[in-house]
């Protein structure tokens, strides 16, 4: 059973039945062809209209009130995490901000197997940095959604604000809540009474940690005490990190820090795997509201595909999509997204090449035990789909 028919009480909420099929179609020729350009879309759609009608049948649904974040998708994806992680258990949310050809997107997500799933995202109208209140604004809507889970929330340099650490320690009266965010090298600090140093000045060399508690962070008053993270990287493998970490925080050990800060790489391969890797958004040059609808597109897409590559991997059945490892390579070759997408791609192949295959194995039938396995891990029950 594919994603959509798993979910369909849920999407029928907000689509009539032919929306729902034209949904359906949407998300299939985003996992098939990878583009999200509309032209593109309208080519592929299978729809027995004038090109042109198909074009504007799909700008048509791209501003539908249906696609909306808050509901539709807010909704979605709080039963899907439910369902990934148990109740209690702790969420490491990431924040990140990425430039999509000429649109600057801000996004919220949740760490899950190494990657990141999108949570909530704006578009912000302007180039550069995102402020205090626009951060805010994002983290705002997730806080409620998880109050029954610990949350950690991370981000870089661009977060380093200690106004935005200060109003996430005053909501973690409330719920449990944590953060670590990056800071600058030149971010002034004192403790107890003493004089105010930069944290360049702790002399910091590569293998070296230390985690300091009670700490005033910048000259500002009124933001109270913080802990921070301090440790860079020995070199490995000749790779050498050029500058250490500075993480301001409201954990309590360096190794908390360390272990919920380093899961944020999985925010930069989503965002690779939605761009050029996955769905090309980079190509889109949509207007600001069918831009919005086709990244929640994409959300569902992705989500999707991900969940459908992690079935994959516990079936076993993953060595017949891709290949999984490397004798250079110490961690997997291949993300559940990426499998998802294989399989996907894989048995839509079959599909329509079926009669060619079954010429080819009838050749071969001394290979037919082998082709039997392949058969069976292509099958949508062994698969899960």
């Amino acid at each position: 059973m594919d994603f959509l028919s798993s979910y369909k009480s849920h999407f029928t909420q907000f689509f009539t039945p032919t929306q729902f099929e034209a949904l359906r179609i949407l998300l299939w020729l985003l996992m098939v062809h990878k583009q999200v350009i509309i032209e593109r879309l309208a080519a592929c759609f299978p729809l027995p209209i004038l090109y042109d009608s198909r074009r504007k049948h799909i700008q048509r649904f791209l501003v539908l009130s249906a696609l909306s974040v808050s509901s539709l998708w807010f909704s979605l994806i709080k039963v899907i995490l439910y369902k990934e992680f148990k109740i209690g258990s702790c969420l490491i949310i990431t924040i990140d901000r990425t430039q999509w050809q000429y649109k600057n997107v801000f996004v919220i997500a949740v760490i899950w197997k190494k990657r990141a799933l999108p949570i909530y995202w704006n578009l912000l109208s302007k180039k550069g940095a995102s402020n205090l209140s626009e951060q805010q604004a994002l983290i705002k809507p997730v806080l409620p959604m998880f109050k029954n889970y610990e949350l950690v929330i991370i981000g870089h340099r661009e977060f380093q604000s200690i106004k935005l650490g200060y109003w996430l320690k005053q909501k973690a009266n409330n719920q449990k809540l944590f953060f670590a965010f990056r800071q600058k090298q030149g971010t002034l600090h004192r403790k107890n009474n003493q004089g105010y140093q930069s944290f360049s000045d702790l002399n910091l060399a590569p293998g070296m940690k230390m985690f300091l508690t009670g700490v005033s962070v910048t000259k500002e008053k009124g933001f109270g005490k913080f802990n921070v993270g301090a440790y860079w990287k020995r070199k490995y493998i000749g790779k050498q990190e050029k500058q250490p970490w500075f993480i301001l925080t409201n954990l309590n050990s360096l190794e908390g820090v360390d272990q919920v800060y380093r899961a944020r790489a999985g925010i930069e391969a989503m965002f690779k795997d939605c761009k050029t890797g996955g769905y090309n958004l980079e190509g889109s040059k949509a207007n600001t509201q069918r831009l919005t609808s086709l990244i929640l597109l994409i959300a569902i897409a992705y989500t999707s595909t991900s969940l459908k590559g992690k079935i994959f991997r516990q079936t076993n059945q993953a060595k017949y999509l891709a290949r999984l490892t490397e004798k250079s390579r110490r961690g997997r070759r291949h993300s559940n997204f990426w499998l998802g997408l294989y399989g996907s791609l894989w048995i839509n192949a079959w599909e329509f090449c079926s009669d060619f295959i079954q010429i080819m194995m009838n050749n071969n039938p001394q290979k037919l035990t082998n082709y039997q396995r392949g058969l069976n891990a292509m099958s949508l029950r062994e698969l899960a789909i």
